[in-house]
């Protein structure tokens, strides 16, 4: 049987949101030690002189806990 741990992590990136889950997926796993899975909870934009110049998510990311 294996145990899983679910944590919160944000990411950003000024090429798209897609490019934001990859960084931030990317980075977790550099730490966080059997990611297998991510659920993208909330997505947002910052905006400068009517231009969208940051993309931002919110993930939750699950990892199997070693024994």
């Amino acid at each position: 049987m294996s145990v899983a741990k679910v944590t919160e992590i944000t990411s950003s990136s000024t090429k798209g949101f897609d490019d934001a889950v990859s960084q931030g997926i990317s980075r977790a796993d550099k730490t966080l030690k059997n990611v297998k899975g991510a659920w993208v909870k909330d997505q947002k934009v910052t905006v400068e002189n009517g231009k969208v110049t940051e993309y931002r998510v919110t993930m939750k990311v699950s990892f199997v806990l070693k024994d």
